[in-house]
């Protein structure tokens, strides 16, 4: 009988900090790899993840990993980043991919005793290059659809103009002499990203100043700090997060003055006018609860307001008990292949 975690010239290893310098490494050659996939992020909530990555071999040859985490009989991809999924090689083609998601189940069910997965996909707007081979998989796995969140996109170069209202209180903040900055001052923006939060959505940020400090430390290049000031205070602002298409706001927020002065307007004519030109990709993020079955139409009509359209971050789940018992009824025999 073959081992759970080989089959079809492929093998599953469990990934161990012993191997961060090889995962790092195939991230940052991916075709679909962000560095939300570094370790260094990833690893920062480790105390509230019991991490169980996985890294995909196959004739000796790493062709994808899985960021990944259990919590009783369920393995999610993964429960602590904004999107998960396969990150894969240029070599991942279709058949690929098909019978890594088998080996992943077969593994998963035999081994880790875990009964469903769900599965975060990671949208096409972050691939390097085409890889939406797991959509295929997941189809012919039957998984099942449970979460569609909308996030509103811009692409600076088609430069959509913004709203009139948008436009409107651009002028009002230029008038008012509000200024946009780039900084690391998490201090001076954190407290206005944590009340405006509480007070509008009842919750806290994700992150903790303390986690965010540090992990924009870790990652100067990609973790940006924008202020708007009125004179010396901070009336609004946002954390973006840089992938290699795609300039993303992790976090937006402004105070009730910085909304009455078009903060956020001045704040995001500058991004994506000024700055973010060079990217494809202007991401707003999701304006969504309740797995997208709650539409925030304020929020999702500011971020429209400013040219964004939607784009959507699917979460997938997958019970075990219907995946096939063959990998040969995936697939069509090798003698009726092209």
């Amino acid at each position: 009988m073959i081992p759970a975690t080989q089959d079809l010239q492929l093998n599953i290893v469990r990934y161990t900090a012993e191997q961060k310098t090889v995962w790092d490494s195939f991230v940052a050659t991916s075709k679909n790899g962000t560095f939300l996939f570094m370790r260094d992020y990833m690893d920062y909530h480790a105390d509230r993840f019991a991490d169980h990555s996985l890294m995909f071999y196959k004739g000796g040859r790493l062709i994808a990993l899985l960021s990944g985490n259990e919590s009783d009989d369920t393995y999610y991809s993964h429960g602590g980043l904004t999107y998960g999924g396969f990150i894969l090689s240029y070599h991942a083609t279709a058949t690929v991919v098909l019978e890594a998601f088998y080996l992943l189940c077969r593994y998963l069910k035999g081994t880790a005793g875990v009964g469903r997965i769900v599965y975060r996909t990671i949208p096409f707007i972050y691939h390097n290059y085409p890889s939406e081979e797991d959509l295929y998989a997941l189809f012919r796995l039957n998984a099942r659809l449970t979460e569609r969140k909308i996030s509103s996109v811009v692409i600076p170069e088609k430069g959509y103009p913004f709203s009139t209202l948008r436009r409107r209180k651009l002028k009002q903040a230029r008038n008012h002499g509000l200024k946009v900055c780039q900084d690391e001052n998490f201090d001076a923006f954190w407290p206005v990203l944590e009340q405006n939060l509480q007070q509008r959505h009842d919750r806290l940020p994700v992150h903790s100043l303390k986690e965010m400090v540090c992990l924009s430390r870790l990652f100067p290049e990609e973790i940006k700090l924008y202020r708007v000031l009125d004179g010396e205070e901070t009336v609004g602002g946002c954390v973006m997060y840089l992938t290699g298409e795609v300039a993303h706001v992790q976090y937006i927020a402004s105070t009730g003055q910085g909304r009455e002065m078009g903060a956020l307007d001045i704040l995001f004519d500058y991004l994506i006018h000024q700055i973010y030109t060079d990217r494809k990709y202007f991401d707003f993020g999701v304006s969504v609860e309740d797995g997208g079955r709650y539409l925030n139409e304020g929020l999702i009509f500011q971020k429209e307001g400013f040219g964004g359209r939607a784009v959507m971050y699917d979460t997938y789940e997958l019970s075990l008990k219907s995946v096939p018992v063959s990998y040969t009824h995936l697939t069509l025999p090798t003698n009726s292949r092209v």
